[in-house]
């Protein structure tokens, strides 16, 4: 291998949207940075946990047993709150999966999809995942009936007109927790709500008709479930709208809680933090526009 030291920037997403549960996600301007680096041939055990249990799937699955498994260092900074709704993990799977690809570019040519076919399966649900790799607007499903065919998915570029005030709370929750919550089963009248406001808030994202999202992220599936783990979560979705946004929801399993706007952000900004505060939730305000890019390669030696 010819290179030795790989950098790979992947942007935050935020997924769900409201009724599009593990269905609709969005590429974010936050971003978190993965350096992955040799050592002159030695083989330097990577950290435990995710960022192991990524590269064991990467020399498994993508190489195919053409490259033997090489120790590296990972260091992975940057922006993006952890266990905050925000894609942190998708961040750190997908700088792995990507700097070790181009490590090995010159002996195996890694394709793109076949990267993000395995960061799905890593992450188990694709509404993270497309974004931060492909950037933009996606809407995922299974791409037959059969769980072997994996996932399909539609990706559209956001305008810039569209901004999202973020609520990140000082306060962590696992997925695994949030998705603990949920139940079997749901009235079919709240199934086929969620269906028709999620079709339309495709609708408006892939016809650049933003106006028209206004009122769609009502949910049925998932929020009414896991607002009691966040203080002050309806209070503080409806002060948004009441300020000018076009709707607000739980950014994928929380516990940021994002509003969607056209206009207002300074407005919808103090009155989603004036409500957490009543609530004694610790908590900041970002001001985020869409990423378009995706993840990228910034430097490689």
């Amino acid at each position: 291998m010819s290179r030795s030291r790989v950098q790979v920037r992947v942007p935050a997403s935020t997924s769900n949207l409201g009724p599009g549960f593990d269905c609709l996600g969005l590429g974010l301007q936050l971003y978190n940075t993965a350096t992955i680096s040799l050592h002159d041939g030695a083989r330097v055990r990577p950290p435990r946990g995710m960022i192991e249990q990524t590269a064991v799937a990467f020399f498994n699955r993508v190489t195919g047993g053409k490259i033997e498994p090489f120790g590296f260092e990972a260091k992975v900074e940057g922006d993006i709150p952890v266990s905050r709704g925000l894609g942190s993990s998708v961040t750190v799977r997908l700088g792995i999966l990507m700097g070790l690809a181009e490590l090995v570019r010159e002996t195996v040519s890694v394709p793109r999809e076949q990267i993000l076919k395995l960061l799905i399966e890593l992450e188990g649900h694709p509404d993270n995942a497309v974004p931060s790799f492909l950037g933009g607007f996606a809407i995922c499903s299974r791409a037959t009936g059969k769980a072997q065919d994996g996932f399909g998915y539609t990706r559209v570029a956001v305008g810039p007109e569209l901004s999202f005030v973020t609520l990140v709370p000082d306060l962590h929750l696992a997925t695994e927790a949030a998705r603990a919550l949920l139940p079997k089963e749901i009235p079919f009248r709240h199934a086929v709500e969620n269906s028709q406001r999620t079709a339309r808030i495709a609708a408006a994202f892939c016809n650049r008709d933003y106006a028209s999202l206004r009122g769609l992220f009502v949910d049925h599936l998932h929020q009414p479930f896991r607002r009691t783990l966040i203080p002050g979560f309806t209070t503080i979705l409806n002060a948004a709208v009441e300020a000018g946004a076009l709707g607000s929801f739980l950014s994928g399993a929380g516990s940021s809680l994002m509003a969607v706007t056209l206009e207002k952000v300074e407005a919808i900004s103090a009155a989603m933090l004036e409500a957490a505060h009543k609530h004694d939730l610790p908590a900041k305000i970002l001001v985020l526009k869409a990423d378009n890019e995706g993840a990228k390669v910034l430097e490689k030696e």
